[in-house]
């Protein structure tokens, strides 16, 4: 406090255990950081697939048990139906709150409940 009591419009740190959230982002960060910072990444080692090969092709292969693909495509094949699993159950949500909002569920909460503001009478 200033010598007239009244208090200065400086800012003033607040400590307490609403930090300890933040510390610990800083904390995970410094350590991802550090470990990324000392790890080796040898480009001689670098393995990839063989050229002209088609990752496309071979997961439609293994889709339909077909061998004659040129990658082993088993892993992509769960990546690609858990991604293809999540975008249905992400259109299909989409699609229940749109019908849910065109029966009035949810379309209380964005309008004024049809009040009649303009003294127009009737609905618009």
């Amino acid at each position: 406090m200033s010598q007239d009591g009244v208090r200065g419009s400086k800012p003033e740190l607040k400590l307490g255990s609403h930090l300890v959230p933040g510390l610990a982002a800083v904390a995970l960060f410094v350590v991802m950081a550090v470990t990324f910072l000392q790890a080796s990444f040898p480009l001689e080692e670098a393995a990839g697939f063989p050229e002209g090969a088609s990752i496309t092709a071979s997961i439609g292969y293994a889709m339909f048990n077909i061998s004659g693909g040129p990658v082993p495509a088993e892993g992509f094949l769960v990546a690609f139906l858990v991604i293809a699993i999540a975008l249905d159950i992400a259109i299909d949500g989409a699609i229940f709150l749109a019908k849910s909002g065109e029966e009035g569920v949810l379309g209380k909460a964005f309008t004024d409940g049809g009040s009649d503001r303009a003294g127009k009478g009737g609905n618009d």
